[in-house]
């Protein structure tokens, strides 16, 4: 392996069998690459089959090119891994939490609210189908009714119609066209909004990937580009180059009385800053993660609203109604006789109508088309939560990640690393004798 990566490293290869090693190495590693692009295109930024293979070949090929001839790109390249654990990395985690969730929990939550709204206009329908049905008997009810009133008059006082005429039954269709109508809306008007969202936060996606993806590639060569022009740049551990400078020139105590100012790349210690660093990396972390939680909350909670709508919508009993109707038609035997002498008058009954009619006021039914509640996917949550837990991981190995890129620019280019360990070197020499 330390052969494999001398040759990786070097500038140029010395024969023909280190010029085919590092062939085979660009190769393997081009397409291990392509492969990863590949399903990133299809799989997470939803790009088509077709332009997925034919941009992962195309990169695969250029890649290749490029590792094989350029050695500063093969640098970059290189620290391109490390610099994946570093915020930059983090932001590509981001999109693609933002992706997954959007994808499947938002038209989740948008399924259960279209349940929740099923339901109610289920009810609705169910409902004024019951009232209207209603009139029915009412119309039966004044029929009776009208023909008892008939019956117990004198043909002289008989009332040419005693019937009540109902005009809502003929409006019933229309009522139902209606409702049919405005469902149809809020469906069309739903499914509008979900793919509005899911194609907006498709091509943003799209966007902020492509753009995390260069600026990961801008952040490498802007590091490499420091460390080969600046002297000072992230030039504060104690290396294996340093130290043997040192006990060369028998100043091995520079090393020991600056301990608490510089660092081992290959130590777990960390600097102040470095803390810093990981502990507001990790908050920020934190809040995104607390987003995340508010949106799976949401999905819960329309789910267990539509999952209760819809088990209490079935559960709804009829309401009975009931109408009594007591009628009596009397006629009186001289009331002015016995109003004279202050007595009660005496009355002849002709006719009792005591009837009570039933009806029931139905605001469910099997006939309603009504999508199940679906349920929050829990291997989403579990690749969100491995995520996440990625995330965090990487918001604490950030500093080891930096250190990882210094390792590989000093395997990369060593005549600047001899040249930054003897500027450091130096330094800590000058300020022991100022000391």
């Amino acid at each position: 392996m330390a052969e494999l990566w001398w040759i990786y490293s070097k500038p140029v290869p010395a024969d023909s069998r280190e010029l085919w090693t590092l062939f085979l190495q660009c190769s393997c590693i081009s397409a291990v690459i392509g492969g990863l692009f590949y399903n990133w295109m299809f799989a997470s930024l939803e790009y088509s089959w077709h332009l997925s293979v034919a941009m992962a070949i195309s990169f695969s090929l250029l890649l290749l090119l490029t590792l094989f001839l350029v050695h500063p790109a093969r640098c970059v390249f290189t620290m391109i891994m490390p610099t994946l654990g570093t915020k930059q990395g983090r932001k590509l985690l981001f999109s693609t939490c933002i992706m997954i969730a959007v994808v499947n929990i938002t038209p989740n939550i948008i399924s259960n609210i279209k349940t929740i709204l099923q339901v109610i206009q289920c009810i609705c329908k169910n409902s004024s189908d019951s009232l209207l049905n209603s009139t029915a008997l009412l119309q039966k009810v004044s029929w009776e009714f009208g023909d008892a009133v008939q019956e117990a008059t004198r043909s002289i006082y008989k009332p040419m119609n005693g019937h009540f005429r109902f005009s809502l039954m003929q409006n019933s269709s229309l009522i139902y066209q209606k409702m049919h109508l405005a469902g149809e809306k809020i469906s069309r008007e739903f499914l509008s909004v979900e793919v509005l969202v899911k194609d907006s936060v498709r091509i943003a996606n799209r966007l902020a990937a492509g753009f995390f993806m260069l600026y990961l590639c801008f952040e490498s060569s802007w590091y490499l580009k420091n460390y080969l022009t600046n002297i000072r740049f992230d030039n504060f551990y104690i290396t294996k180059k340093l130290e043997r400078l040192a006990m060369d020139r028998r100043a091995a105590h520079l090393l020991v009385g600056s301990s608490k100012k510089l660092i081992r790349p290959t130590g777990l210690k960390l600097s102040r800053e470095e803390v810093v660093l990981c502990l507001v990396q990790a908050m920020l972390v934190t809040v995104a993660l607390m987003l995340m939680l508010v949106l799976v909350a949401m999905d819960h909670f329309a789910f267990s609203v539509a999952d209760t709508a819809v088990r209490k919508a079935a559960q709804f009993s009829a309401v009975p109604v009931t109408l009594s109707i007591k009628y009596k038609a009397e006629i009186g035997i001289m009331p002015f006789l016995y109003k004279l002498f202050w007595r009660p008058s005496e009355a002849l009954l002709l006719s009792d109508f005591d009837r009570t009619y039933h009806h029931q006021l139905i605001f469910s039914s099997a006939r309603c088309r009504i999508s199940p509640p679906r349920a929050p996917n829990p291997s989403v949550l579990l690749v969100v939560g491995l995520l996440f837990c990625i995330l965090y991981g990487s918001a604490f190995l950030e500093p080891f990640a930096r250190r990882l890129c210094r390792g590989i620019a000093a395997s990369f280019f060593q005549g600047c690393e001899e040249k930054r360990v003897l500027h450091l070197y130096g330094m800590l020499a000058r300020r022991h004798s100022r000391e």
